[in-house]
């Protein structure tokens, strides 16, 4: 049996250009290294699954390169390009926190960078998960974080920014990576499944990007995680039924039902989403996000906010038109206010039904006085 490696792995940027959707960040740094002013010390913040490690590497591969190209990229094929490839580097070392987080262990890393790189212009520490570090081992690389020798890079990266002493925070340059958009994700999951020759529907591409939640590498294990579940071909129903999605069709269908004073459908339906194992409070958040979808498909200006598929903006233009702003405003209020009180309330899913009633309350409430006033 092949060997199957895993899409977050095999398709792992190796230049600047191909990391998804921190351009601001790569641009600087390309540009630091043409201007020839690189800092000591780089401190990688941001979520999960947005490029930090692989920024930190593509950039520790790019300093030692013999042969950028024009835009700063690493040749990949110079010797020091092959060997940080083939993982067999002198000059570019990994460190985990995580299970290297003492003062022994900070004391060893100082007396390794004692020694100059070899065959190489500088040696780069890559620290992953550096707020894991220990208030001590802080301390024992603060000196040799502040002045180290002019050969010595320091790239440390951390989910939890919050947690860096500030003595540290201050010796370093620090660059905050932002979520990727569910736009550059679905866009990538699509090159992905074009180069494994798989077929897979636009709708099921968003379904994933909005479940990764802006992380890329949650999204391409979701990817193949519904790869081993459908094969070749991914449909959007497949995809909802893996991931245990709720159909964006309820939330129409719920919709219509409360704005055609059809209350006792709408929670029927609920009860339908609850006995299929759909938590209640997932329901009320998406029927916020819902509602916010409908606001602004009222207005040209903002249906450009919509991150959906063409089918499903057309449907919320169509639906949008059967309720005026105010009420629209008020539904996503009621909503949003039960998703926050939800955990506090002692009969939940009574909150979600006085909610879907309240809404349904106010738009015939609104209609009567409409009726009154001709």
């Amino acid at each position: 049996m092949d060997s199957f490696i895993v899409s977050a792995r095999k398709y792992r940027p190796t230049t600047f250009h191909s990391v998804v959707g921190q351009e601001s960040i790569t641009t600087t740094l390309k540009n630091a290294i043409r201007t020839g002013k690189v800092a000591q010390a780089f401190l990688f913040c941001g979520p999960r699954g947005v490029g930090k490690t692989t920024c930190a590497r593509i950039f520790a591969k790019a300093l030692n390169c013999e042969h950028l190209t024009e835009d700063c990229e690493p040749c990949n094929t110079c010797d020091s390009c092959r060997a940080f490839n083939d993982s067999a580097s002198f000059n570019v070392f990994e460190l985990d926190s995580a299970s290297n987080n003492s003062v022994d262990d900070m004391r060893s890393l100082v007396e390794q960078v004692r020694i100059p790189p070899q065959d190489a212009k500088y040696k780069v520490y890559i620290i992953d998960e550096v707020h894991m570090l220990s208030g001590s081992a802080f301390n024992a690389f603060l000196k040799t974080l502040e002045e180290p020798p002019a050969y010595a890079k320091f790239i440390m990266a951390t989910t939890e920014k919050h947690k860096i002493i500030p003595t540290i925070l201050s010796r370093c340059q620090v660059y905050d990576f932002k979520r990727i958009t569910e736009n550059d994700i679905r866009k990538h999951l699509q090159y992905v499944a074009e180069q494994e020759g798989v077929t897979v529907e636009e709708e099921a591409l968003r379904v994933m990007a909005t479940k990764a939640d802006g992380a890329l590498r949650d999204a391409l294990s979701i990817f193949d995680q519904i790869v081993s579940f459908t094969g070749k071909n991914i449909t959007y129903q497949q995809t909802v039924k893996n991931l245990n999605v709720l159909d964006v069709d309820y939330y129409f269908r719920v919709t219509d039902f409360l704005f055609s004073d059809d209350i006792s459908s709408a929670l029927l339906l609920l009860d339908e989403i609850i006995a299929k194992g759909f938590d209640p409070q997932n329901f009320i958040a998406g029927m916020a996000s819902h509602f916010r979808n409908l606001l602004m498909a009222k207005s040209p200006q903002t249906v450009t906010l919509l991150e959906t598929s063409d089918s499903i903006k057309q449907q919320l233009l169509q639906q949008s038109q059967k309720a005026d702003r105010a009420l629209l405003v008020r539904a996503l209020e009621l909503a949003n206010q039960c998703d926050f009180n939800y955990k506090m309330s002692n009969n939940k899913r009574l909150s979600v039904e006085l909610c879907l009633m309240q809404i349904n309350a106010n738009y015939v409430y609104k209609k009567a006085r409409q009726s009154q006033e001709r």
